[in-house]
């Protein structure tokens, strides 16, 4: 008998200092780390409530039912830890000797919160039931701390991704990007707009990477997502450097890098595969036609290429090999709306999601206006690009040429940049 009341000990002490610990790597420690406990549990409660999901085929119901799922997640695995800390001092007053099995679990479930309905007898086990008794307070104040951290990075993340549906729509599309700044005559802004999101994807990969329930809570908007959001964001960037390689700006290039980064580190945490140096000519899911498709939409829009659509797409293909199965893999696990160019989903769905571009509401005679002075300031720009070039690598005792009219926006077919090195 003395050596099962020892196995108990053993037994209880190692179930409690495993679950305390697991609440540390969960909890406090800000590093991504491989949990025994909290990885099962988001696992099991996201499977349920996926499986739950792919009955609808309409997906505003199935985005009802999954925005329960990460909430239902942090309820149960508190559950699970406070029952497993029950379980283990169950088992070390059993070894300790504080009756039997069955007042032990009495004993234990009266200590876990400070309820006092159970006193224990012998020092012995009055020890344990102070040690039961800070360890399920301590457990559950890191979970009520855990919570702001928690909702503080959500709100963060969900702020630049509603910023982001005034220039993309809903859900959120690349070409739409490039498009609605082009409709409007703001190329300008894109800039800011990849620098902004090369520092919100840095954010991405250090949070989601540590708290990786955050990957499973929702948008408020149900058809939007923090993954559509920066595969958009990515596309866009990428559509911008395969078409105007000449005027695109210097910080879509780390922008893209900070988003492949980003992806692969959370696609390694959530394990999903993608290939880590893909050859720049190595297939993709999306096919020339839908590539040809969106630079005409955009086209449309207003925005001017500077390759062609055949010329560009070798070298969007070269950037995109980088993210889209990190991407797609991504937006396949949390299920994200179903938009363009984002992969496909579980189960079935009635119908994708494309983003609308709202009516033009200004007056006919306003409209044409606006566009003709959107026409001028455009050539404005453009004759004035070349002369600014010239300008910066001209020595400053040379005076400025005095020739013809600058060829705005020609590119010599003998010059055209080559891909960049990095775009694999």
């Amino acid at each position: 008998m003395l050596i099962v009341h020892l196995l108990a000990l053993a037994s209880g002490l190692a179930i409690t200092v495993t679950t305390l610990n697991n609440v540390l790597q969960t909890v406090v420690v800000p590093r991504a780390t491989a949990s025994r406990l909290s990885g099962p549990v988001l696992r099991v409660v996201q499977g349920l409530i996926s499986r739950l999901a792919q009955t609808r085929s309409d997906y505003l119901d199935r985005d009802a039912i999954l925005a329960q799922g990460a909430p239902l997640v942090l309820v149960l695995r508190l559950v699970a830890w406070i029952g497993l800390l029950v379980a283990g001092f169950t088992l070390l007053f059993w070894g300790s000797g504080a009756g039997d099995l069955a007042g032990a679990l009495r004993l234990s479930a009266s200590s876990i919160l400070p309820l006092g309905l159970t006193h224990a007898g012998s020092g012995l086990a009055t020890a344990i039931a102070f040690l039961e008794t800070a360890s399920g307070v301590i457990v559950v104040a890191l979970q009520i701390s855990y919570l702001p951290t928690l909702y503080g990075t959500f709100n963060r993340r969900e702020t630049m991704v509603t910023l982001l549906e005034s220039s993309s729509g809903s859900p959120p599309w690349g070409p739409e990007v490039l498009s609605r700044h082009a409709l409007i005559d703001n190329e300008d802004h894109l800039a800011d707009l990849y620098h902004d999101w090369e520092q919100w994807a840095a954010d991405l990969a250090e949070s989601h990477t540590s708290y990786a329930s955050l990957l499973y809570f929702r948008s408020p908007e149900p058809r939007t997502s923090w993954i559509l959001a920066l595969l958009a964001c990515l596309d866009a960037a990428a559509i911008h450097l395969a078409l105007n390689p000449l005027t695109a700006p210097p910080a879509a290039r780390p922008f893209l890098r900070m988003g492949i980064v980003s992806l692969r580190s959370i696609a390694r945490v959530t394990r999903v595969p993608y290939t880590v140096d893909p050859m720049p000519d190595d297939p993709i899911q999306l096919t020339f036609e839908e590539f040809r498709e969106a630079v005409e939409r955009m086209e449309a829009a207003g925005w001017v290429p500077e390759r062609g659509v055949e010329e560009a797409w070798p070298h969007f293909r070269g950037w995109r090999v980088n993210y889209e199965a990190a991407a797609y893999g991504l937006a396949r696990l949390v299920d994200a709306p179903p938009s363009p160019w984002s992969g496909t989903r579980y189960g079935k769905l009635a119908s994708s999601m494309v983003p609308v571009r709202p009516p033009h509401r200004a007056p006919s005679p306003e409209r044409d206006r606006l566009l003709k002075v959107t026409r001028s300031r455009r050539a404005f720009r453009a004759a004035g690009r070349p002369e600014a070039e010239a300008r910066k690598h001209r020595p400053r005792h040379e005076p400025s040429p005095t020739s013809g009219p600058s060829e705005a926006g020609k590119i010599d077919e003998d010059v055209r940049p080559e891909a960049p090195p990095d775009a694999k």
